[in-house]
C-alpha cells in the first residue's frame, strides 16, 4: 500500500506542477517537461528492474521529457490591436 501512494505521487506530482508554467516559455517546458519524465521513467523503472531501474528510469525520462518539451513548444500568439 505504501509502494502505490508513492508511485501516485511520483506520477501526479508533476503534472499539477505542469499546468504553473508558460505553455510558450521553451526553458519553463522544458523545466516541466523534465519533472513528468522523471516521474515516469522512475515509475516504469521502478515496476521493471526495482531499485536500480528507478534511478534510471527517472534519469533517462527526465533527459527525454526535457528535449521533447523544449523543440515542442508553440510559437507564443501574435495579437494584432485594430
Amino acid at each position: 500500500m505504501k509502494r502505490r501512494k508513492i508511485l501516485a505521487l511520483t506520477i501526479i506530482g508533476p503534472l499539477f506542477l505542469g499546468a504553473c508554467t508558460n505553455p510558450y516559455d521553451p526553458v519553463q517546458r522544458a523545466f516541466t517537461g523534465g519533472l513528468i519524465g522523471a516521474g515516469a521513467g522512475a515509475a516504469a523503472g521502478g515496476m521493471a528492474a526495482g531499485a536500480i531501474g528507478l534511478g534510471i528510469g527517472a534519469g533517462v525520462g527526465a533527459v527525454l521529457g526535457a528535449v521533447g518539451a523544449a523543440v515542442s513548444t508553440p510559437p507564443a500568439p501574435q495579437f494584432v490591436r485594430g
